[in-house]
């Protein structure tokens, strides 16, 4: 590990004085800056990592307009429901905690997340916990979902979608926000904002705070989140320096292990916790410093630094544990039960204390028909992991509370280096090229959770080539074809269930835009055929997090269409669908004790069928009434086909409204919002899990017979949210 990181870092350091040669030479032989260029140099933060439009990437961009139109409180999966191919869900049931988000049927340890070209999944499981960035909604300029492979980016490699946030533009006029809305569920944010504006032309500050309690659908699976966003701006010419801090504290109660059917029909808001602190309390702050240069109109450069810093603990209480030896001496049995064997009662905190750096580099060179954009990404993560016993029936002699019962460390270095180039061949094709690079160290010591040795010290070297062309047939129609390769390693929970070996995806895409004044359409084909690919099981681990098998070959192939219509100046409507198959080719599965070959399977949490809609109305100006839809067809949360795994299909509906007063004093806007989720009531499930277990069955032809369980995790039914935005 010692010798690949010090490989790590002398690329890195080669690359940078590379990248800085390169700029320099620019610099010195071209000094004219061209006054007509209007290039914003807020947006060149996330340059490396988006796609433009006429781009041979499957995308779909939404801006800081649209999202404050529904920003009430609920998560940003949640505000991301109506996109192309997206499915998601919430424990909570009600869109505010720990919520999710799946497209293309790929889950979100799948789908890379970067904030400002910063990774923001998690190094070691790659899931993105939205619970940590409440109300960054708020804080948000634009982002894009790029579906399918999508072009080179930081950190977790993207296996079905990759979305990147880009925070706040700075800006030149001062002004402040107070937004309250509260709604069902005794739900309530309570946000303030404010900018200095640019002072002396040059300087800004800019900040947000943050508060969202929310009770939630399910009973007493309260969220609790306090957030903050801190912002300065130095601007001088071409010149744009950010340094930025924002974080966020949450506490949530227990909802990871949903409902049994049976108590799903008995009373779906019903919480089987009864343990007043069965809690998850985290605590993650992040600090970045970007400085994007504009070196002339040819040459520029973007640096990006960041740490981040994240600590906590998810408590629970184990009422008559069998597995003393689990705590390590820590705790003693203080009763017997029926058969002569030892329990106890244990109240445990499973602690999570890691650091995490980046630095981006990258520079990019212009003319009138190539963009290059070349640059590098190295991240180091490195994570504690121990377990507290704060509480038991009886502690044994020389311990003490807190006493550690497992304690593990983990680190990973992450280094990519990329080039990608945009090529226009003509005024009809224009073609992508995008080639990748990327090296990974994993190690692991110490004991896991389950007082279990886990050591791992593993290494990976990924290639990841892209190419794509661009057909511009006229003016309102092109047509786009792409190839991509991308390669995984496996998580955390992967290593401990002993898979070392990485995932392989290749994504064909063909597409046609077509962009007029009334009507803005894309239609895209996609084939995703994996090697290795590790799909969810359907079963969960003992926090939660869903478990993952190697499926050996599989695919994804459908068809996404997408479109605007304008059909007046006050109606219009959004609306996609996408038709999929989803298949497991050659899949095996332990069945009544021996190994079944079931064939060709679907794909777990893959439905076939998603529809979103949304019918716009403006009756009058600065008035918008928005009617949205969205339906999930059935979907199996196992890989073998069983009827007891399905989830059924549902179709849900909400009402948008928007109302700005503009007073001539005092406010620049008054923005009173509105949202009724779910208004004809349905009953839904959109989450669950399924697994299964042998047992001892003296009729069975092997002696054993496999038994499956499942549970559910239901949304909510009728709930609405009212908000309150002043902007001074």
């Amino acid at each position: 590990m010692k010798s690949t990181l010090k490989t790590s870092i002398n690329k890195l350091l080669f690359t940078v004085v590379l990248v800085l040669s390169a700029n320099t030479f620019a610099q010195e032989n071209n000094r004219a800056v061209d006054s007509t260029v209007t290039e914003n140099l807020d947006e060149v933060v996330v340059r490396s990592v988006r796609v433009k439009a006429d781009s041979p990437i499957t995308h779909s961009n939404v801006s800081k307009e649209e999202l404050e139109k529904r920003n009430l409180g609920q998560d940003i999966p949640t505000l991301l429901n109506y996109l192309p191919s997206v499915v998601t869900t919430s424990d909570a049931g009600a869109g505010i905690g720990y919520s999710g988000i799946r497209v293309r049927g790929t889950d979100a340890t799948r789908v890379n997340v970067t904030i400002n070209g910063i990774p923001y999944n998690d190094p070691e499981s790659q899931g993105t916990f939205w619970v940590n960035l409440g109300d960054f909604a708020s804080s948000t300029e634009s982002l894009q979902l790029q579906r399918g492979v999508g072009s080179s980016t930081n950190g977790s490699g993207a296996f079905g979608a990759s979305l990147n946030l880009l925070t706040d533009n700075s800006s030149e006029n001062a002004s402040a926000e107070i937004a309250n809305s509260f709604g069902s569920f005794n739900t309530r944010k309570h946000t303030v904002k404010m900018s200095t504006g640019l002072i002396n032309d040059h300087f800004e500050v800019s900040g947000r705070f943050s508060k969202i309690d929310s009770d939630g659908y399910i009973d007493r699976a309260f969220t609790d989140l306090k957030s903050y966003f801190l912002q300065g701006v130095y601007k001088e010419g071409n010149t744009l320096i950010k340094a930025l801090t924002f974080g966020n504290q949450e506490k949530t109660y227990q909802a990871w292990y949903g409902l049994t059917a049976q108590q799903l029909e008995e009373d779906r808001r019903q919480n089987p916790y009864t343990y007043d602190n069965e809690i998850d309390a985290y605590w993650q702050d992040h600090y970045q410093l970007h400085w994007n240069q504009r070196l002339n109109n040819r040459w520029s450069t973007t640096l990006g630094l960041n740490y981040t810093k994240g600590e906590g603990y998810f408590e629970q209480y184990e009422s008559e544990t069998t597995d003393i030896d689990l705590y390590n001496g820590i705790v003693v049995a203080t009763d017997v039960n029926g058969d002569g064997e030892p329990i106890t009662d244990v109240i445990r905190r499973r602690w999570l204390d890691n650091d995490f750096y980046v630095i981006n580099a990258n520079a990019t060179y212009k003319n009138s028909v190539i963009e290059l954009i070349s640059g590098i990404s190295y991240n180091t993560y490195s994570g504690d992991h121990f377990g507290e016993v704060i509480w038991a029936r009886q502690f044994a002699p020389d311990t003490e509370i807190r006493d550690h019962y497992y304690d593990g460390d983990a680190t990973k270095n992450d280094f990519s280096v990329f080039s990608k180039a945009s090529i226009r061949f003509s005024n009809r094709f224009t073609g992508f090229v995008d080639l990748q690079g990327r090296f990974v160290g994993y190690k692991t010591d110490g004991i896991n959770s389950d007082g279990v040795p886990f050591v791992t010290d593993a290494n990976f070297s990924f290639f990841n080539p892209k190419t794509g062309l661009t057909f511009k047939l006229c003016d309102v129609n092109s047509f786009y074809g792409s190839f991509a390769v991308a390669n995984r390693e496996p998580n955390r929970d992967d290593f401990k269930a002993g898979i070392t070996d990485n995932e392989t995806l290749y994504d064909y895409e063909l597409g046609w835009r077509h962009n007029s004044q009334k009507l803005n359409l894309n239609a895209n084909l996609y084939y995703m055929f994996y090697h290795n690919q590790l799909v969810l099981t359907g079963e969960l681990d003992d926090v939660g997090s869903p478990i993952r098998a190697t499926s050996g070959e599989s695919y994804r192939l459908g068809l996404e269409v997408d479109a605007n219509i304008m059909f007046t100046d006050k109606f219009s409507m959004n609306t996609n669908v996408t038709l999929s198959r989803n298949k497991n080719i050659d899949f095996t599965s332990s069945i009544d004790g021996e190994l079944v070959n079931l064939g060709e399977t679907n794909i777990s949490f893959s439905p076939n069928v998603i529809v979103g809609n949304a019918f716009n109305y403006s009756p009058i100006e600065n008035l918008q009434l928005s009617w949205l839809s969205k339906f999930v067809g059935e979907q199996y949360m196992g890989n073998t086909d069983n009827e007891g795994s399905k989830l059924a299909d549902y179709f849900v509906n909400d009402l948008s409204v928007t109302y700005v007063i503009k007073p001539k004093k005092i406010f620049k806007a008054i923005v009173i919002s509105g949202l009724a989720n779910n208004v004809f009531n349905r009953e839904y499930v959109s989450n669950g899990y399924f697994g299964s277990y042998d047992y001892l069955d003296p009729s069975s032809s092997t002696g054993t017979t496999t038994g499956y369980y499942a549970g559910y995790y239901p949304q909510a039914t009728a709930n609405f949210l009212l908000g309150l935005n002043l902007k001074f």
